[in-house]
């Protein structure tokens, strides 16, 4: 342990990136949705994914040399395959990543996909350690971990620390940029919570990261909507689409009235915000199949974890989504609601992935991207929409 440790709880003048803060008796929880919505949904798929906390971070300044974040994580096993990683903190010193490290310790889900449950067992807190950090007066960023739970209680450092950011002049008028998506946006496949496509961006691009992508979970709820209704933002982006193909929860007629009012609830709050609505990236499965999308259970027999499509394309007479659907949807609902709402943009999300990526960059389990690809999604994220000619670029 650190020698003269001095130990501060974790309040909320320290994290960035999370809505809501639920005290347990032992510690904090980072959340990203409020407790309010958590309480209109009950799905475990989304309760686990918002309480995992992507894009969220520790913000201090402090001139310690060696930093323990105190917590207790909870890890996902599945039966019949390979042990997960560790979940990864990273830390950021004046922006830049200097350090990751892991807790070994923490609670487990066993999760067996075949049968459809999930079985926890109770774990003991740990420390993601950093040591040897440059001297003198700095910024920390501690970003925890994209992909799983964790349950916050302490920071142990060398030297006090203080909330926020020092010598930023900027700082007051950082833009805040809230992103709503799948589990793509969440960071399904990176390889660290900076890694995420979203993250890559934010820090590339000096803003503030409200990650509100939600592995299996971006369906156009209301309650969603409302949330960044009522959150401050400068800058707001919606990815939609994949997982309303891969759940099959809905036709077009239902999708169509869904995605107006979905935007219609964001203007209430946000009438004249920057607001860019993103098509899928491409994923061959589902591009003229419709859902719903399962589990190659042939391919888990081998300890291989990879997704299939089970519509009929016939279906789509019917009503039935494809990606190729949604982006054709998506395009006209933009164009026609943009000439009364000038600030109201459609990127066709092949532009960040497509079909020639896939050629060379394929999707490992055909529906989410690798680590590498999360690279290249968020540097064309850059060029397209934060750079000069950019909806979201500077002023």
């Amino acid at each position: 342990m650190i020698k003269n440790a001095i130990t501060t709880p974790i309040t909320g003048d320290i994290v960035r990136g999370a809505i809501d803060l639920e005290s347990t008796e032992t510690g904090t929880i980072a959340h990203r949705l409020p407790d309010w919505a958590r309480a209109q949904c009950l799905d475990p798929q989304l309760a686990m994914a918002e309480a995992q906390p992507s894009g969220v971070h520790l913000v201090f300044r402090t001139t310690a040399t060696e930093i323990a974040l105190e917590a207790v994580p909870t890890k996902r096993s599945y039966v019949g395959m390979p042990p997960r990683p560790n979940g990864m903190y990273d830390l950021l010193v004046d922006g830049k990543l200097v350090q990751q490290a892991t807790i070994d310790a923490g609670h487990v889900l066993h999760i067996d996909m075949t049968k459809g449950t999930a079985t926890p067992q109770k774990g003991a807190p740990g420390f993601a350690r950093f040591t040897e950090l440059p001297s003198g007066p700095k910024n920390i960023e501690i970003w925890l971990p994209h992909n799983e739970t964790t349950e916050l209680f302490a920071l142990h450092c060398n030297a006090a620390i203080e909330p926020g950011r020092m010598n930023a002049p900027s700082t007051p008028n950082r833009r805040v940029w809230l992103h709503y998506g799948s589990s793509i946006s969440q960071g399904s496949d990176a390889a660290s919570p900076t890694g995420t496509w979203p993250a890559v961006a934010a820090l590339a691009c000096n803003v503030d990261l409200i990650n509100m992508g939600f592995g299996g979970g971006a369906l156009l709820d209301p309650f969603i909507a409302r949330t960044i209704r009522n959150e401050k933002a400068n800058l707001i982006s919606l990815k939609i689409g994949i997982n309303l193909v891969n759940a099959d929860i809905m036709r077009l007629r239902a999708f169509t009235s869904a995605v107006h009012g979905f935007i219609d609830t964001i203007r209430d709050g946000h009438p004249l915000t920057p607001l860019l609505v993103i098509s899928p990236i491409y994923c061959p499965i589902h591009e003229e199949t419709p859902g719903p999308c399962n589990f190659d259970f042939a391919a888990l027999a081998n300890g291989t974890l990879k997704f299939q499509a089970t519509g009929d394309r016939g279906e789509t007479a019917h009503g039935k989504l494809t990606l190729q659907i949604i982006r054709d949807e998506l395009s006209k609902i933009v164009t026609q609601r943009s000439s009364t709402d000038a600030n109201l943009h459609y990127l066709d999300g092949q532009s960040l992935y497509g079909p020639a990526d896939y050629a060379h960059m394929p999707l490992p389990d055909e529906l989410h991207p690798d680590a590498a690809t999360h690279h290249k999604i968020g540097d064309r994220f850059i060029a397209n929409v934060f750079g000069p000619n950019g909806v979201f670029a500077p002023a």
